[in-house]
């Protein structure tokens, strides 16, 4: 059986965070623990599902590696590690590089006798792989290095996998989602020129922060008592900066409060109110959940 896509199996984009995708395998996990489906088997393999597939794509490196093996998996029909050589190979290679092979019989020049007008080289396929900065990297700048697989073709013609490390200049404050094209890093064409390599930064803010599009976010865990009924919490900014957040009374988990140049870099910074993970609740606090749900709450 086809190994199921890890982010539709933890229902996260393709573009999630670090900290977006471990939020969501927490949920899963918890909704499909063994402990909390005792003797359900469909529930036990869906755990082990939502672990294999965290596991897959965890940090950026995972991310980079997964979407190198589907790119390669596609290109060769889900072979792995395989080495191609010529002969009898042109159309394949024509799908798989997006360019055309030899020119098949008939006359060379076109016809009338006039010469054919030059075809433009066929290009490989680009990478595309990310690097992942701490926030003091980003600030500083600097010179990274990052590997990734590519497809070259060896000195016998065949097409083979390798691993390949380059290193890159990045500018202090440079933006998160910053894409840099790399020429000729990319695939091999067994008959033209290689492709790209587009290398994408991406920031991290460890754990309760993430990116939407150019604002950093920060969660907020919030007890629902608080939401509701209003009041203070106290919250850590980027800058290390401890501030008293006020809670509006009413507000719901997902509503934000924007505070100006608390961000990367001089951004803004947007706090999202979230409800707090609780691994286990005291029996006060079932007590109280009990009485809240007799009153509709």
């Amino acid at each position: 059986m086809a190994q199921q896509d890890p982010y539709s199996v933890l229902g996260v984009g393709r573009n999630a965070s670090d900290v977006e995708i471990k939020r969501a395998f927490r949920k899963k996990a918890r909704q499909f623990h063994p402990d909390r489906n005792p003797g359900d088997d469909s529930a036990e393999a869906k755990f082990k599902e939502v672990q294999a597939a965290y596991e897959s794509i965890a940090t950026a490196k995972d991310r980079s590696e997964h979407e190198q093996q589907q790119r390669m998996s596609s290109m060769f029909g889900g072979g792995g590690g395989a080495s191609f050589g010529g002969g009898g190979m042109e159309d394949i290679f024509g799908q798989m590089f997006g360019g055309g092979g030899r020119p098949r019989g008939g006359n060379p020049f076109g016809g009338m006798g006039q010469p054919q007008r030059r075809k433009q080289r066929p290009k490989g396929a680009d990478i595309g792989v990310s690097l992942e900065l701490s926030t003091e990297e980003a600030e500083k700048g600097g010179v990274f290095s990052f590997s990734f697989k590519r497809l070259k073709q060896n000195s016998s013609g065949s097409m083979e996998a390798t691993s390949t490390t380059l290193r890159t200049s990045v500018k202090a404050g440079v933006k998160h989602g910053t894409t840099t094209r790399m020429k000729g890093q990319g695939h091999d064409h067994p008959e033209g020129d290689a492709g790209d390599v587009m290398l994408t930064i991406r920031i991290q803010f460890g754990e309760g922060r993430f990116w939407d599009g150019d604002i950093l976010v920060q969660e907020v865990p919030t007890p629902f008592s608080t939401l509701m009924l209003g009041g203070k919490v106290k919250v850590t900014l980027p800058s290390n900066k401890k501030i008293m957040l006020s809670v509006a009374p009413e507000t719901l988990v997902g509503d934000r409060q924007r505070i100006a140049k608390a961000g990367y870099d001089g951004g803004d910074l947007e706090l999202e109110f979230v409800l707090p993970d609780y691994d286990e609740l005291s029996n006060k606090q079932k007590d109280a959940l009990k009485k809240l749900k007799d009153t509709g709450l």
